[in-house]
């Protein structure tokens, strides 16, 4: 006697909401957090925008905003995001020049020192950056690299280039040597394989190497602070730091500032979401 399971459609409905429970619990729970996490940035915008310029007496919503914060942020704190775009700009380009090629060779040759040379790069990211900084002081006062733009770029870069070397050789070890050995038999020598085949298949390594340098630069402080005695060359941190003690009874000029810096980042990781992504793993998995 054969028995038949009929399943009425009340039940698979209990069932499917019974189901669902957990996915909205989780969803509420997320979006909390993001809440929570997002609350600084949105305060940091109402306060940018409010006319009396005291976050004190600051309203929850800019209902009547006011760009006077906007106009005084770009006005004196514009020569100094334009310093910090270049630095950081330059940070990129000199990282990626010098990174690219030591993470190829890491990753595809075999020397019995590579293994002596990825400890010391490993080491040089534990070094704290007073010491590089207070060392970079002496050697730049000698030089005459104090105050100077290619002075910061070489300061950024001394941080930037060890953890570009270690994201790109990640990637590089994936690709496969016979592609090489083919430009190489065509004619090519090791200069144009590396420009022409290596590169471009490692481009969403570079994009993510090239945005976490972009990162570094445009953050650093400490740099900035040690390497810099006059207000030639100053980072929008700087910036925004010594900006602190002048304008202490107008925030929204402070806060206008802080969004205008946080601008670049915003953007460049909204664009680059899905290099920095397949960039960031494309190492994990051989």
């Amino acid at each position: 006697m054969t028995t038949l399971d009929i399943t009425t459609p009340g039940s698979a409905a209990a069932r499917l909401r019974k189901a669902s429970r957990p996915k909205l619990g989780h969803t509420a729970v997320g979006l909390l957090l993001l809440a929570v996490m997002l609350f600084p940035v949105y305060w940091m915008v109402n306060a940018s925008l409010q006319p009396s310029g005291n976050t004190l007496t600051a309203d929850f919503l800019p209902l009547n905003p006011s760009f006077e914060g906007y106009e005084k942020a770009i006005a004196q704190q514009g020569p100094n995001l334009l310093t910090s775009l270049v630095i950081s700009l330059g940070t990129v380009v000199f990282s990626l020049a010098v990174a690219a090629p030591a993470a190829y060779m890491l990753a595809q040759f075999r020397f019995r020192w590579i293994n002596a040379a990825l400890l010391a790069i490993l080491i040089s990211q534990m070094i704290p950056g007073i010491v590089i900084a207070n060392a970079l002081y002496a050697a730049y006062n000698d030089l005459g690299l104090l105050n100077s733009i290619p002075g910061l770029i070489l300061a950024d870069s001394t941080h930037a280039i060890p953890f570009v070397i270690l994201i790109m050789r990640a990637f590089m070890m994936r690709i496969p040597p016979s592609i090489v050995e083919a430009a190489r038999v065509d004619g090519a020598g090791l200069v144009r394989a590396f420009v022409s085949i290596v590169l471009p298949i490692s481009r969403n390594s570079l994009i993510t190497a090239g945005l976490f340098a972009f990162l570094f630069s445009w953050s650093d402080f400490l740099f900035a602070l040690t390497l810099t005695t006059t207000e030639d060359v100053r980072p929008v941190t700087l910036g925004i730091y010594q900006y602190l003690g002048t304008q202490v009874s107008n925030w929204s000029a402070v806060m206008a500032t802080a969004v205008l810096s946080s601008l670049p980042a915003i953007v460049l990781l909204v664009l680059a979401q899905k290099y920095i992504a397949a960039g960031a793993t494309g190492g994990a998995v051989k």
